[in-house]
C-alpha cells in the first residue's frame, strides 16, 4: 500500500477547518470542531465508575476499547432527562484519549466561516469554566461552540484517564 503524499493529508485537514458538528441540548444549539470528532454512535450500556463526578456517566466498551462517557447536558449544568432514541454519543479524541459525549441529538455538520464566529460575551461567573469557546452565527441561529480542552480540568482528566 502506497503512502499518501503529505500534501494530501494537509488538504484533508484544511477541508475540516471551519466545520462543526452541531447538536442540541434541549433547544440550545452547540457545535464542536469536526477535527475532534471520531464517530457518532447510539446509546450503549454504560458501566458506572465509583467516585466520579455525576456528569461522568461511566465507561463503555466500543469494539474492545474502553471509553469514558460524559453527559454533556449535566456538564453544562442542565437538568438531567431520560435518554431516548435520539440521544447519542459523540466520540471525540482530545489530549490523546477517546471520550464519549452524550448529547440529546445530533443535528448536522456545518461550515462556519471565521467571519461568522464571534467572541463569547465577557460575562463572568465564578462557576463558569469557559466551556464555550466562541459563538457561531448561521442564518438566524446562534451556535455555542464548545471548547473541548475545557470540558475536564487537569484533576478530572487525570481521574478519568486513570480508569482506562
Amino acid at each position: 500500500m502506497a503512502d499518501r503524499p503529505e500534501n494530501t493529508i494537509d488538504s484533508e485537514e484544511d477541508s475540516m477547518k471551519g466545520r462543526f458538528l452541531t447538536f442540541l441540548i434541549g433547544e440550545e444549539r452547540f457545535g464542536i470542531e469536526i477535527t475532534y470528532v471520531v464517530e457518532i454512535i447510539g446509546m450503549q450500556p454504560i458501566t458506572e465508575m465509583p467516585e466520579m463526578p455525576d456528569y461522568i456517566r461511566g465507561i463503555i466498551n466500543l469494539r474492545g476499547k474502553i471509553i469514558p462517557v460524559l453527559d454533556t447536558r449535566l456538564r453544562l449544568k442542565k437538568p438531567q432527562i431520560e435518554y431516548d432514541d435520539r440521544t447519542c454519543i459523540i466520540v471525540i479524541v482530545f489530549h490523546g484519549i477517546s471520550m464519549g459525549l452524550i448529547v440529546d441529538r445530533v443535528s448536522e455538520v456545518l461550515p462556519i466561516p471565521e467571519d461568522d464566529i464571534a467572541e463569547k460575551p465577557k460575562i463572568s461567573c465564578r462557576e463558569s469554566r469557559g466551556y464555550i469557546k466562541s459563538i457561531g452565527k448561521v442564518g438566524e441561529h446562534v451556535i455555542l461552540l464548545i471548547d473541548c480542552d475545557k470540558l475536564l480540568n487537569d484533576e478530572e482528566f487525570d481521574a478519568v484517564s486513570a480508569q482506562l
